[in-house]
């Protein structure tokens, strides 16, 4: 869950939590309050009618019935019972309802004078009347219509505005969540576009003042230190490079020399002709190495041209069986473009036929046969080239390292190379904003894919 979503959900959970206990205190005390008030009225309703019984004279049973009756719209189910001391019911409202009771329920109401209780639905009372006569107890038991009513009114009142604040707080969570994070998507936008070759870009470091802001500066520390970090090395192994090249040359120099003396000694010929070879593998690692730092070092001012893909496989053939004449290399179409344009691309082409050089050279050198394809095709927006082989393979373990350097695969130390090679061909590929895969088989061959987006 991403960080916005969480923030959002957690401002949700708490807002939520907050009304729902608000409501639920909103209800509690309203529910209490309308309980008190109905206990008073029904109070109020048991003191009036033990005064009219025993107060009010030529007033009889029937009489006080009839008034009580006629007065229960205000309460439905109102029912008031009316007992002397010797637990004898004196006085009822109704008739046909009577509230129940027990002898226990009339000593506790004569104990505490004043008693609130539930029955069922109905809430009633039990009082003690004594006024200058004889004891009463009174039970008074109704169900309080207009108050449940306006209670759920209430319920639904809370429920609604529960629900509806919920989801503006919602609206508002996810709002105020992506804006305050607003400045770390642009930092993240930002450092997406940071790669190896442009370290010295700086991300922007807002007010300098919050924690956002902090984070984006110790961020463009980082990378200052890391960019000179790759200054440091990439200058080391440029001049480390350029500095070997003047020794090796004189050497090779030298062995050549000594190869015109030694034509008669056998066992010197094999010296000087191991000494050659393992010359020529330093040469060939330095003009690599000094060729993969200076394209480190010259991505600015790479000079970018169209150029016909074609054209590049071709250059790239011709080399290769120049330098390899027992080397095969054939060059054919997959789809055929619908137009020239489809297959030119923007980029230099020393560096792009490098490319296809070194796929070329490891597809025959790896193969027995030393035969390797070439297939372009193209699309919408990029131009396909696959480079073929039926060689020896890549193992699926190898496959995610062969373009790291001096990386070889397990099953080709037995064929000459360093390791170099395809790791500057992704090197070069990146720089021209392309993408470079493989898919292999043990035995069975391996297809590289180059793709480029053409003009």
């Amino acid at each position: 869950m991403k960080i916005k979503d969480r923030l959002a959900l957690q401002f949700t959970l708490l807002v939520a939590a907050i009304l729902l206990l608000f409501s639920f205190a909103i209800y509690s005390v309203s529910e209490h309050y309308r309980q008190e008030e109905f206990y008073d009225r029904l109070k109020s309703r048991a003191q009036t009618t033990c005064r009219l019984l025993v107060k009010v004279k030529g007033i009889d049973k029937d009489l006080l019935k009839a008034i009580d009756q006629n007065t229960l719209s205000e309460m439905l189910d109102e029912k008031v019972l009316i007992f002397d001391k010797e637990n004898e019911m004196i006085y009822s409202s109704v008739d046909d309802k009577l509230l129940t009771y027990r002898k226990s329920l009339l000593d506790e109401v004569r104990e505490k004078k004043y008693i609130e209780f539930h029955q069922g639905e109905n809430e009633v009372i039990g009082l003690f009347y004594q006024d200058d006569s004889e004891p009463l107890v009174v039970l008074a038991s109704a169900y309080d219509t207009f108050g449940h009513s306006k209670l759920a009114n209430l319920k639904n009142t809370l429920g609604w505005g529960l629900l509806a604040g919920i989801a503006v707080t919602v609206g508002l969570g996810i709002y105020f969540a992506g804006n305050a994070l607003r400045p770390i998507n642009r930092i993240n936008g930002q450092i997406s576009l940071i790669t190896a070759q442009n370290l010295s870009q700086q991300l922007d470091e807002g007010n300098r003042k919050d924690e956002i802001a902090q984070l984006a500066i110790n961020f463009n520390t980082v990378l200052d230190r890391l960019n000179k970090a790759f200054e440091q090395q990439k200058s080391f192994v440029s001049h480390a490079s350029h500095e070997l090249r003047t020794p090796l040359a004189a050497l090779k120099s030298e062995i050549q020399l000594g190869q015109r003396f030694t034509a008669s000694n056998p066992d010197l010929v094999e010296v000087f002709n191991n000494l050659s070879s393992d010359t020529e593998r330093l040469i060939s690692i330095t003009n690599n190495l000094l060729f993969l730092a200076r394209s480190l070092e010259n991505v600015g001012n790479l000079k970018m041209a169209p150029v016909h893909i074609e054209d590049l496989a071709f250059l790239a053939k011709e080399e290769l069986l120049a330098a390899h004449p027992d080397y095969e290399v054939t060059i054919g179409y997959e789809t055929i473009p619908e137009n020239e344009n489809e297959t030119v691309i923007k980029g230099n082409e020393e560096l792009l036929k490098r490319v296809f050089s070194n796929l070329l050279d490891n597809a025959c050198k790896y193969s027995s046969n030393h035969q390797a394809q070439i297939l372009i095709s193209s699309n919408a927006k990029s131009c396909i080239v696959k480079v073929k082989d039926n060689g020896i393979g890549i193992g699926q373990e190898d496959i995610s390292h062969i373009f790291n350097p001096f990386f070889r695969s397990s099953n080709a130390s037995g064929v000459p190379g360093f390791g170099i090679g395809l790791s500057i061909c992704q090197r070069i590929i990146e720089l021209h904003h392309g993408h470079i895969s493989v898919t292999s088989e043990l035995g069975a061959g391996s297809e590289f894919r180059v793709q480029l987006s053409h003009v």
